[in-house]
């Protein structure tokens, strides 16, 4: 936990739905309508790739992730502001030469247990490279019950929205009234032979409660608070062990049971995130692609196999009894005497007669 999420929305659509109330206002009696300010969008090279809107996103993609201000500014109006910038999912250690994707670790997930004894985790963390990664919600696999990997039932984890919206379905929402769910993660800055940089990340996550223990027995960091997402996101005046304290288990969240298309991360399509039960069920394939899909398991096309060999044994000495009584078979009684082929030569040539003998068998 956590391999998969679910974002649809676009750079643009991204910011509307990340929109925060100023850190510093207090309007504390007051009631006039808060103005919530829209986080910039810091658009990072990261070796030429892009973040593309997608149902199904998988670890190495890359994806928005808030991050402060003061990262990129020393200016004291910008200490608490967010801005939102594209990220690749998996933490590229800081040390590793040569393909960024060869370093061969693990590092989807950073568990807060052996946060402070990781090579790899200890240094973003203390250098305050805090972030929080959005998304409409991400996918878990249950693991508490016994079954096959392919045969466990995955679900779409998000918090709960207004009673009019539906996270599966678009036209029940619109950026401006969706609720993203927002998870605590660490990020780094890897740097190839030519100085090019790529921004990447690893999600927190400890031990499930009880709210999805049935589940998974682990679950993201989830940031349900504006003071837990400053608290985090806050490096400049919010210590390490504030900053750690404002990571609790959530309190609320909501799911549904999705279909198995979402197995494979190549599926991208906007079933991936329905109810299961709302899941188109697939055409019967046709031609070829039924022959290929209709296979049958390999002991039942072996036995097949034998049976079709029996059958053609037997129908072959079906036909062997059949041409044997045949009159005209040689092997019949007083079958018909066959011509045997004779040389005889005359002169310098030799030409072939036929004679009609009886037969030698």
């Amino acid at each position: 936990m956590c391999g998969r999420t679910c974002l649809t929305l676009d750079p643009d659509q991204v910011i509307c739905a990340c929109k925060y109330p100023p850190h510093n206002e207090v309007k504390a009696k007051e009631e006039i309508k808060q103005e919530f300010v829209a986080p910039e969008w810091r658009a990072e090279f990261n070796l030429g790739r892009r973040y593309n809107a997608s149902y199904n996103i998988a670890p190495t993609d890359i994806t928005p992730v808030i991050v402060s201000a003061a990262h990129f500014s020393e200016a004291e109006d910008q200490q608490s502001a967010r801005v939102v910038m594209p990220m690749m999912w998996g933490m590229i250690p800081a040390w590793h030469k040569g393909d960024y994707r060869k370093h061969g670790l693990t590092t989807n997930n950073c568990r807060l247990e052996h946060l402070m004894d990781s090579k790899l985790y200890r240094g973003p963390f203390k250098r305050g490279q805090r972030c929080v990664v959005v998304c409409e919600g991400f996918y878990e696999w249950q693991t508490t019950k016994q079954a096959k990997p392919s045969e466990r039932e995955a679900y779409l984890v998000y918090v709960p929205q207004e009673s009019d919206v539906k996270i599966y379905d678009k036209s029940t929402w619109s950026p401006a009234n969706v609720k993203l769910l927002r998870m605590a993660g660490l990020f780094d800055v890897w740097q190839d032979e030519s100085g090019d940089k790529m921004y990447s990340y690893s999600i927190i996550t400890f031990q499930s409660s009880k709210i999805m223990s049935w589940m998974h027995y682990r679950m993201p960091a989830i940031l349900e608070t504006e003071q837990q997402m400053n608290d985090w996101l806050n490096f400049k005046h919010v210590s390490d062990c504030q900053a750690l304290a404002a990571l609790r288990p959530a309190t609320a969240l909501e799911w549904h049971r999705v279909g198995k298309l979402v197995n494979n991360s190549r599926n991208k399509s906007d079933e991936c995130n329905k109810p299961f039960e709302l899941v188109a069920k697939p055409e019967k394939p046709k031609g070829m692609l039924a022959w290929l899909t209709g296979r049958k398991p390999q002991q039942q096309q072996q036995k097949d196999k034998s049976n079709s060999r029996e059958k053609k044994q037997l129908q072959l000495n079906t036909n062997i009894d059949a041409i044997k009584r045949s009159p005209t078979s040689p092997h019949a009684p007083n079958a018909a005497k066959r011509p045997r082929c004779e040389i005889i030569k005359k002169g310098e040539t030799a030409d072939i007669t036929v004679k009609a003998e009886p037969a030698d068998c």
